[in-house]
């Protein structure tokens, strides 16, 4: 039996979190001897296709390439999953929008268990995650004939390009007449995209406003950072919750985050704490969040930031 990844593109791009999900299905092939193959669904493909192709450790890449896949809703992507299923022992995605609204529904029609956001390979039926915000780590080893498993990214270093892999069409064509695609409103921004970027600059409940966020743009420009919130900030209305960042945000691991006003909260550490350096701003020396930093500055972040911005 082999093993599935769900390429996930966007823009006509292929999504550097797919390169990761590779990464973990490479491991649980070296305890299986299993081949990988990658599904690209969608509509106009063939260029994603072709980058999924290049991806080292991948035998195959199986491309659905129908309007019915355009928007990967996760009705005929869950249904095109089913009849494709059987052929294998292993579906895997990333933890993503569309990881997590397509593979439940994989799961359910299937009657097998997922097992979300692993963050190890122990074996081919054994997988580390996280549980309790990140305070513990659950190995839960699955007995099921098909596991159904959804990849945090961030776990995993991303496999190279270099690869050669057949590219051959599937014509399964489901129907779908539960749900259709509307519209979608993009945020636009010069900036690195949150979940991939190198560097990540977030604000808290301590930027007091909105407006205050502006403060951080020096930084991150002079960076070449993402900017980012905790859920208070979020909640609060200070920005939008595409910004957030922690257990019901975006899970991050960059080079280097930077805490401006975040005292540290439980959930907001579990969606940042595997950052390679943490560097914690904040008026409270008792803050959580110096729990974690590498670096810790107290101070007023109205004084120290422009102070930052300035020798940057």
């Amino acid at each position: 039996m082999s093993i599935l990844v769900l390429a996930e593109h966007h823009d006509g791009h292929l999504a550097e979190g797919t390169a990761h999900v590779v990464a973990a299905a490479r491991q649980i092939a070296e305890h299986s001897g299993a081949d990988i193959d990658v599904l690209v669904a969608g509509e106009g493909v063939a260029a994603i296709a072709e980058a999924a192709a290049g991806l080292e450790g991948v035998a195959r890449v199986r491309v659905a390439d129908h309007a019915v896949y355009g928007h990967q809703l996760a009705e005929p992507l869950g249904d095109l999953l089913v009849a494709l299923a059987d052929d294998y022992s292993h579906v895997l995605a990333a933890g993503s929008t569309t990881g997590k609204n397509a593979l439940p529904r994989l799961a359910a029609l299937k009657g097998t268990q997922q097992i979300s956001e692993i963050i190890a390979v122990v074996s081919a039926d054994t997988f580390k995650r996280p549980v309790y915000a990140g305070n513990a780590i659950a190995t839960v080893q699955s007995a099921d004939a098909l596991k159904v498993i959804t990849v945090r990214p961030t776990a995993f270093d991303a496999v190279a390009e270099g690869g050669s892999a057949s590219v051959e069409a599937v014509d399964t064509v489901v129907d779908n007449d539960l749900s259709s695609f509307i519209d979608e409103k993009l945020a636009q921004s010069d900036r690195p995209e949150l979940g991939s970027a190198k560097v990540v600059v977030s604000g808290g409940r301590g930027m007091g406003n909105g407006e205050n966020f502006k403060l951080l743009d020096g930084v991150a420009d002079k960076l070449g950072a993402a900017i980012g919130a905790s859920r208070a900030a979020v909640d609060a209305g200070f920005v939008p919750n595409d910004m957030q960042v922690g257990q019901t945000g975006k899970i991050v691991a960059p080079d280097l985050y930077i805490a401006v006003g975040i005292s540290g909260a439980i959930q907001h550490m579990a969606g940042m704490k595997d950052s390679k350096i943490i560097v914690a701003i904040n008026k409270d020396e008792e803050a959580p969040i110096f729990q974690v930093a590498d670096y810790g500055l107290v101070g007023d972040l109205f004084e120290l930031v422009p102070e930052l911005e300035k020798k940057l």
